[in-house]
């Protein structure tokens, strides 16, 4: 879980306001329970995001109540940025369920992010012994799709 940790301090997470924050959280509870469980390596994870956008553990308890309102990602950095939390969170616990490989091809999509560079990073994640990648490989990757 450390690993995990200097890897999302690598790849800063930004947010303005509140709401953006509940938003980001929201979406990745709603993620990590996709299977049907939420493991406790995910909800490690999602407390390791909630204390650098500065959640107390009381306020994330709370956020597992709130209703998922998704709210739109403008820029692409910050759609890319959450894809990799994600499919971070979607590896925490060790297990790959085809519901969340189906439902993370769902958000990339949705998020406007080329399927051939979802399909590339996913493949490099899951080779990689930490199921982690160098975010300049990702940044890299979407890049490419533009070209």
């Amino acid at each position: 879980m450390e690993i995990v940790y200097f890897s999302l301090i690598r790849f800063k997470i930004l947010m303005n306001t509140k709401e953006q924050k509940i938003s980001l959280l929201t979406d990745m509870i709603a993620f990590a329970s996709v299977d049907g469980k939420l493991h406790e390596k995910e909800f490690q994870f999602l407390s390791l995001i909630a204390q650098e956008l500065g959640f107390t553990k009381d306020e994330i308890f709370q956020l597992f109540h709130v209703e998922n309102k998704p709210e739109v990602i403008k820029t692409e950095f910050e759609r890319i940025q959450q894809f990799y939390r994600l499919a971070l969170l979607m590896f925490s616990d060790g297990e790959m369920h085809e519901k969340e490989i189906n439902k993370i091809y769902e958000i990339g999509i949705h998020m406007a992010l080329s399927p051939f560079a979802i399909k590339r990073i996913l493949k490099a994640m899951q080779d990689s012994p930490t199921h982690m990648v160098d975010p300049s490989f990702i940044l890299d990757t979407f890049n490419e799709q533009h070209n």
